[in-house]
């Protein structure tokens, strides 16, 4: 038996904010096995955790494919570390196969802020494909790689309301290569920056509710429109999410909340 919590990840209201389970395991099983329980789950992200002698290891699974960063598993993770295996420690250390090691250290108000990398984007001639998908042509088309086969396209569009709009074409989404698309735009809100939706139906995502990973790419592009290190962050899905985002040097802060759902046991070996 293992153990495995699912936490909302991003909010401090249930059933807000992007569900992830987090699975505590002594060793690694088969990654068939990971990915059966992933895609049993049947949520964006499952989150295995390995403890090491100088942290912790992190791998991320989608219900069909492993990925190379995954923003609010890692918060669900470090949740799940301080509030039920009680780690006392101010900083923890997750160590990732393709995305180095991540520092999560305990911010006030009971949040936790992640280091994570910033994440250049380029311009993409990919438009016309992206626009099928989403059903919008962006006024810029931007890309971004958190792995070298990895990245995602991000749709920059003209107002907060049509990034709300957009309805996506999973059909029209199997000609596009990338992990997904982030549609994006300025806030008209006082109390926000910028908003956003994520889509990945190749990884058998439809919409991801709210996604830290794509705040690496979507932080500092703002930031440099916006003359801004601080930042707040609304992904507008259903459950809707907000991000605490600050740029120090290379890296990315995200700040954030969790709520507990559900805990429990897996009979897998």
């Amino acid at each position: 038996m293992v153990r495995i919590f699912q936490v909302d990840a991003f909010t401090n209201q249930l059933f807000g904010g992007n569900p992830a389970a987090v699975v505590l395991l002594d060793a690694w099983l088969d990654d068939k096995i990971l990915q059966a329980v992933a895609a049993e789950n049947n949520l964006a992200e499952t989150a295995f955790i390995v403890p090491l002698d100088a942290g912790y290891e992190l791998r991320w699974f989608t219900p069909s494919s492993e990925v190379a960063l995954c923003g609010h598993a890692t918060l669900a993770s470090a949740h799940v570390l301080v509030k039920h295996l009680c780690v006392k420690s101010e900083q923890i250390n997750f160590i990732t196969r393709q995305s180095g090691t991540l520092t999560i250290v305990k911010a006030p108000d009971s949040k936790l802020s992640m280091s994570f990398p910033q994440i250049a984007v380029q311009e993409s001639t990919d438009k016309e494909l992206v626009a099928r998908a989403i059903g919008a042509t962006p006024r810029t088309l931007l890309a971004g790689y958190y792995a070298e086969d990895e990245f995602d396209y991000v749709a920059v569009l003209d107002s907060s309301a049509e990034v709300a709009s957009i309805e996506s074409d999973k059909t029209a989404f199997e000609s596009l290569k990338s992990r997904g698309v982030i549609v994006t735009s300025l806030s008209e809100s006082s109390e926000r920056d910028f908003v956003s939706r994520y889509f990945a139906p190749n990884y058998g995502i439809d919409e991801d509710p709210v996604t830290g990973s794509a705040h690496c790419l979507l932080a500092p592009y703002w930031g440099g429109l916006l003359n801004k290190d601080e930042m707040i962050a609304h992904q507008i899905s259903a459950r809707g999410g907000v991000l605490e985002c600050r740029l120090l040097g290379d890296r990315t802060i995200l700040t954030g909340s969790c709520v507990d759902y559900l805990q429990g046991e897996i009979v897998v070996s």
